[in-house]
């Protein structure tokens, strides 16, 4: 089911990004505080099984590669209940982080309370953070709102140039476009 991002989301512009401690790809436990110093964070949720969401991953690694040298940490987080959907297992997820490359943490958010605190309703759904945590941007990566589509615009690089110069980006939300989550029942 495709899912359009409602303006009803729980987190506005300046709102600080709530905390979680989450298991990685790499069996590490990483926390909001691990990305402490940087001068912005990306935090995506996303899962393995989505079409719109497995577009985006290389979208994803390249502005992990692209911004670490300007301090910049991505982060993808996935929400979706795996008893339902296998392919979102946590097994799934090293995998698919192996088999891609992925240049950025993977989290599993296997309560479902981390994507709740940051009212995340689909895969994929970005939160741009500044290096204070404060909430910058929400919406989507790119304008490619289709998963055979090819972008001309990068809407989340133009965030991250103005957060790194200090300034507000061009946009503080745009709906987001994918499945929605999978939460459990």
């Amino acid at each position: 089911m495709v899912l359009l991002q409602s303006e009803e989301k729980k987190l506005k512009p300046g709102d600080r990004a709530p905390g979680f401690s989450l298991i990685g790809t790499d069996g590490k436990r990483h926390s909001l505080e691990d990305y402490e110093g940087a001068r912005a964070l990306l935090v995506v949720f996303t899962c393995n099984h989505c079409p719109y969401a497995q577009a985006k991953f290389g979208r994803m690694n390249e502005i992990a590669a692209k911004y670490e040298k300007f301090g910049v940490k991505v982060v993808g987080i996935n929400p979706n209940d795996s008893s339902r959907y296998p392919e979102d297992s946590f097994e799934n997820m090293k995998k698919v982080a192996r088999a891609l490359g992925f240049k950025f943490d993977y989290l599993y958010d296997e309560t479902q309370e981390v994507a709740k605190k940051y009212g995340a309703v689909c895969t994929p759904d970005p939160f741009l953070f500044d290096s204070e945590f404060r909430l910058a941007y929400h919406g989507r990566l790119d304008d490619a709102l289709s998963p055979e589509k090819k972008p001309s615009k990068f809407i989340m690089e133009e965030a991250i140039d103005a957060v790194l110069a200090g300034r507000k980006p061009p946009y503080q939300f745009l709906h987001s476009q994918g499945c929605s989550i999978k939460w459990r029942e």
